[in-house]
């Protein structure tokens, strides 16, 4: 059985003490692909070189978290610009737009988001996107633009099952993390209603485990919990849903086949 961790931030601080060992246990649990989404610059270098040090199962993606955008957000987005010339990366991502924390700048966000659009045409890339408390901008956003073509993920997918079919039929998966595994969680309802095809897995880790991990901290072998919910809920076998989902995000990701 074979894994894939479509969404790790595996660089951050939480894992400074242990990564080699938290990798190998992911390995061992059959996770043998971990993409890493960019926040922005203040921590990208260190993305950069996790991923290159364990380059056997790590991805990275190059993109502009829409926390990050604040009143430096062209510097950002020219930093962005210049790692793109500079590096290959399996995503444009994690981008998007966050009203939950500041909405400060909302217009910056929107303006960012639309620049990475152009980024993930121009490097035929897909879309990892964060959307919180903003999913009907983002999807306003995308067929304003959808000239260009665009596809990718929801990463930690906010909305209903209407949404979610909308989503499907312009080219977008459904990323699904340890939020399905919580009690009353709509996100099992859009799961039992959407295809297994359009379903990719995901931890988000450090943060979101699923249960019984929830309120610790989240690592990316802890995703055959996803797994496992989700073939509960669509009344499938484990091996089924770890088959069709890392099928599906070799698609998506253009990564290697894994065997």
């Amino acid at each position: 059985m074979i894994l894939i961790d479509t969404h790790t931030h595996l660089y951050l601080d939480a894992f400074d003490t242990d990564r080699a060992e938290i990798i190998e246990r992911s390995v061992q649990a059959g996770v043998k692909v971990m993409l890493l989404p960019d926040i922005d610059s203040n921590t990208r270098w260190q993305m950069i070189d996790v991923a290159q040090n364990y380059s056997s199962v790590c991805k990275f993606m190059l993109g502009l978290h829409p926390t990050s955008v604040k009143n430096n957000y062209t510097e950002e987005l020219d930093k962005l610009k210049k790692s793109l010339t500079e590096y290959n990366c399996c995503a444009i991502g994690e981008c998007g737009l966050d009203y939950y924390w500041d909405k400060t700048y909302i217009q910056q966000q929107k303006e960012v988001l639309v620049q990475q659009f152009y980024f993930a045409h121009h490097y035929q890339l897909p879309l990892v996107i964060h959307s919180r408390k903003s999913l009907e901008d983002i999807i306003s956003l995308l067929k304003s633009h959808k000239n260009l073509n665009l596809t990718g993920v929801f990463h930690c997918y906010p909305g209903g099952i209407n949404e979610a079919k909308l989503l499907i039929d312009m080219g977008f998966y459904i990323g699904v993390g340890g939020v399905v595994t919580y009690k009353n969680s709509m996100l099992a309802e859009v799961v039992k209603y959407i295809p297994i095809e359009s379903i990719l897995l995901e931890t988000d880790s450090p943060f979101l485990s699923p249960v019984p991990f929830r309120g610790k901290r989240n690592e990316s072998s802890y995703i055959t919990f996803i797994a496992k919910k989700i073939a509960e809920i669509k009344n499938m076998s484990i091996e089924s849903v770890a088959n069709i989902t890392t099928r599906e995000a070799v698609k998506l990701f253009k990564l290697p086949f894994y065997e």
